[in-house]
C-alpha cells in the first residue's frame, strides 16, 4: 500500500499545473458520483444575492461537471490546449488565465440573469470548466492569430478556429443551455482581452496572481531555521590566528621599510625602524 501510495505521489509531481487541475476535476467527478452527492454550495447561483453567501463558487463551480461528456470534452480540450500554452508561457500564467476566465464566466452569467431574466428562464446553477477552458483557447487564438495547427486532416490558423468557437457559443444563447454558454463568451472575453494587452507588454493578470500568492502563503508551514549561537575565536584577529595575523602585520612593516629605503636610503631610518628591521632579519 505505501508503495501504491508513493507511485502515486510520483506520477502527480511529474504532472504540469493544467494536468493536475484535469486530475482535481476527475477525481471530484468521480467521487460526486460515487457517493451522489449533489455538491450544492459549490455551484454558482444565477442570482447575485445567493451568490453573496457563497462567494468561494465563483471558482468552485469550475470543478463541477453535469455529465461525462461534459468534463470528457472540457478535459481534452484544457489538455491540448494546456501543452501548446505551457510550452510558451509560465505556468502562473496559464493559471492566471484559466481562473480569471472562471471568474468573468460566472460573471458574466449572473449579470446576464440578472439584465435579461426572462429570456433566459428562471433561477438556474452554473456548472463546468467550459469559461476557463475557452479562456485559454481564445487567449492563444488572439495572441499569435496566424499559427496554423491541424485540425483534424485540414490545416486552420488559429484565429478562425477561435472565431468560430465564439460564433457556435452565440448562437448557443437561443438554444437550451443559454447560461452556460453566456459564460463561454465571458471566458472568451477574458482570454481576448489578455491576450490583446499582453502583446502591448501588459500582464493583466499580476494582481490576481499576488492575491493567489498571499493566499497560498498563508497556508504554508514558515520555516524556521534553528538558532545557532555563534562563538567568539578569540585566538583569531580579523579571521587569521594571532600568530598569522603577527606575521602579516610584520611583513607589512617590512615593506614600508624597504620601499622607504628604496627612495631615501637606509640613513633615512628612524633608530625604532632600524631596530625592528634587525630584529625582523634574524
Amino acid at each position: 500500500m505505501t508503495t501504491l501510495t508513493q507511485d502515486i505521489k510520483d506520477k502527480l509531481k511529474r504532472l504540469n499545473v493544467l494536468e493536475k487541475i484535469i486530475a482535481i476535476n476527475v477525481v471530484v467527478f468521480i467521487i460526486e458520483r460515487l457517493f451522489s452527492l449533489s455538491l450544492e454550495w459549490f455551484k454558482l447561483p444565477s442570482g447575485f444575492s445567493d451568490f453573496i453567501v457563497k462567494p468561494w463558487s465563483i471558482i468552485t463551480y469550475a470543478f463541477l461537471h453535469g455529465d461525462m461528456l461534459h468534463i470528457l470534452f472540457n478535459m481534452l480540450w484544457l489538455y491540448f490546449i494546456g501543452r501548446m500554452i505551457l510550452n510558451l508561457f509560465s505556468p502562473k500564467m496559464a493559471l492566471n488565465i484559466y481562473f480569471l476566465g472562471a471568474i468573468c464566466g460566472g460573471l458574466l452569467f449572473m449579470l446576464g440573469y440578472w439584465l435579461f431574466p426572462s429570456f433566459l428562464g428562471g433561477n438556474a446553477k452554473l456548472v463546468g470548466a467550459s469559461a476557463a477552458v475557452r479562456a485559454l483557447l481564445i487567449f492563444i487564438c488572439a495572441y499569435m492569430p496566424n499559427q496554423e495547427v491541424r485540425f483534424f486532416t485540414i490545416k486552420l490558423k488559429l484565429w478562425y478556429l477561435g472565431a468560430a468557437i465564439v460564433v457556435l457559443d452565440g448562437i448557443g444563447l437561443f438554444g437550451g443551455n443559454a447560461g452556460g454558454n453566456l459564460a463561454h463568451l465571458g471566458g472568451a472575453i477574458l482570454g481576448y482581452a489578455y491576450a490583446k494587452q499582453l502583446v502591448q507588454g501588459k500582464d493583466i493578470g499580476k494582481g490576481f496572481e499576488k492575491i493567489m500568492d498571499a493566499l497560498a502563503s498563508m497556508f504554508k508551514p514558515s520555516k524556521k531555521s534553528p538558532l545557532k549561537t555563534v562563538h567568539k575565536n578569540k585566538s583569531k584577529v580579523g579571521g587569521y590566528t594571532k600568530a598569522d595575523f603577527s606575521e602579516f602585520n610584520n611583513q607589512k612593516k617590512i615593506d614600508v621599510i624597504l620601499d622607504k629605503i628604496s627612495k631615501s636610503g637606509y640613513d633615512s631610518l628612524t633608530a625604532e625602524e632600524k631596530d625592528f628591521l634587525f630584529r625582523a632579519g634574524k
